[in-house]
């Protein structure tokens, strides 16, 4: 077993491990050791090929096939430097005032999440995305939600020389999308952080993190790790676990915690989502171009859905098409005259969804669709069906519909499908990208896993800077309040750094 010591270590390096390495930077000036552990690679510039299934093997958690235990969701997650902001569109809103109250979060207000975001916009370039970039899905979207008299809003996003792609969820090959791989992890290591890839951490004892580092195959890619490979034991004065909100509640578990902590590992949401997929008479843009520019949440609060344009690749379309042969097939012959939308739920804390371990010490997520889960994600769909049709679209697919193809001229369907569509887990395609939840912030040990600090109840040097924070869905797209969040974790550590 080979030993190492640090300071502080962290153990993620996505939107919060990213940020509390960089705010925590300054100190390595001051003496102190710091180290960042991440599981996945760290890729070379030129390694960024945009092709689906290469990319999705070494960027994501399993490939991007990390399965619910049900089989009924597929969740996706980061697993690279920089973590789920290498892979995702850099979409950067901040909650709404209703889910602060409703997180009762001791001293946590909306205001204190603007202010600490308001760095981090402007680190990493967030503002509207240039009108060149905006390409006919995108604009569809828009014109359709108009006619409909419904109020759509643009996404700022986090790039900064962006050339249109359209491979944001595969890495941008451009380099333009400033998320923690491009921003602050360069910042922290400039300062003198260490950053150690493919480094699995196993699992934690009293200061101290046991890890596997792997060797770099021949002829995968990415940059092999500082560390030899094999077996480490790395003591540390004050561990930040940041692995996301399947792998942090994970970890815990698989290192003991749960014995005092009975709220490890619940409170899991993850804003199930489905694609909606319509067809135009005539070629659009929609795979060149920023994929994820528009939305409307004016449903949100009273039907638990959001509606987000998108565009997935060749493989994830298919997938997510209800039905087979020639119905599935002149849909993705079709493809370059596609328009799509993404439906998300806006699901709650519920019991029965929750991280556990297996005998190995795996995560794995169990996930129960509530009828709210489901009537959200039927009327998310038939919404965007209605929005399609109002762009001129002259049919669209809706994967709880039977049959799930519906033409224009049959659009009175969809008042029946909105009530009564029988929603069939499994047949439809789920996934879900805004994993929250697991090690939810509170007052106590009975109630939650942290203070509204991060720290860990019952254990001062252990400290929770992620999405597993949330103590309910943020009901937007989490990356700038994870930021927020890690900033204020790592600020109370700063302020503490005296009695390391």
């Amino acid at each position: 077993m080979n030993e190492r010591a640090y300071d502080i270590v962290i153990i993620g390096s996505g939107a919060g491990g990213g940020t509390v390495a960089q705010e925590l930077s300054p100190l390595c000036r001051k003496g102190l050791r710091i180290a960042v552990l991440e599981k996945g690679p760290k890729l070379r510039d030129e390694e960024f090929t945009g092709r689906e299934f290469e990319m999705a093997r070494v960027l994501y958690e399993e490939g991007g096939g990390f399965l619910t235990a049900e089989g009924t969701m597929t969740l996706a997650f980061g697993s690279t430097y920089g973590g789920s902001t290498a892979v995702y569109t850099g979409t950067s809103l901040l909650p709404p005032e209703r889910v602060l109250r409703k997180w009762n979060v001791p001293g946590l207000t909306l205001e204190e999440i603007e202010r600490r975001a308001q760095k981090f916009k402007a680190q990493n370039n967030v503002h509207l995305i240039e009108d060149e970039f905006l390409n006919e899905n995108n604009r569809l979207f828009v014109a359709g939600c108009r006619r409909l008299g419904w109020n759509v809003g643009q996404f700022p996003v986090n790039v900064k020389g962006c050339r249109g792609s359209s491979l944001c969820n595969l890495g941008c090959p451009n380099q333009a999308k400033q998320g923690t791989d491009r921003v602050q992890l360069p910042a922290a290591e400039r300062n003198g952080v260490e950053v150690i890839t493919r480094c699995e951490v196993l699992r934690l004892e009293e200061k101290k993190v046991l890890v596997r580092v792997s060797a770099k195959r021949d002829g995968t890619k990415g940059e092999p790790s500082a560390w030899e490979p094999g077996e480490y034991s790395i003591a540390a004065k004050l561990i930040v676990v940041a692995a996301g909100a399947v792998n942090s509640p994970a970890l815990l578990l698989r290192s003991g915690f749960g014995r005092n902590l009975p709220r490890l590992g619940y409170g899991f949401t993850a804003h199930p989502a489905l694609i909606v997929v319509a067809e135009h008479d005539r070629p659009i843009t929609n795979f060149v171009g920023h994929p994820k520019s528009f939305y409307l949440d004016q449903f949100a609060e009273s039907d638990r859905f959001l509606l987000e344009t998108c565009m997935y690749f060749p493989f994830i379309t298919a997938k997510s098409l209800a039905g087979f042969g020639e119905a599935h097939s002149s849909f993705m012959r079709a493809y370059p005259r596609l328009q799509m939308i993404l439906v998300l739920a806006c699901d709650r804390v519920e019991d029965a969804n929750r991280v556990t371990i297996d005998s190995a010490g795996r995560p794995v997520v169990h996930y129960h669709f509530t009828p709210e889960v489901t009537r959200a994600l039927v009327r998310g769909a038939v919404a965007s069906a209605r929005i399609v049709f109002a762009a001129g679209a002259r049919r669209v697919h809706l994967p709880m519909a039977q049959p799930p193809t519906i033409e224009e001229r049959d659009a009175a369907r969809l008042d029946g499908i909105a009530e009564d569509a029988p929603f069939q887990l499994g047949k439809v395609t789920v996934s879900a990208a805004h994993l929250q939840g697991g090690c939810a912030m509170g007052r106590t040990a009975a109630d939650s896993v942290t203070d509204a600090f991060g720290r860990v109840h019952g254990a001062p040097w252990l400290r929770v800077a992620d999405a597993s924070l949330f103590p309910d869905s943020v009901e937007i797209n989490p990356y700038l309040t994870i930021m927020s969040l890690a900033d204020r974790v790592a600020e109370k550590i700063r302020e503490e750094v005296s009695a390391l």
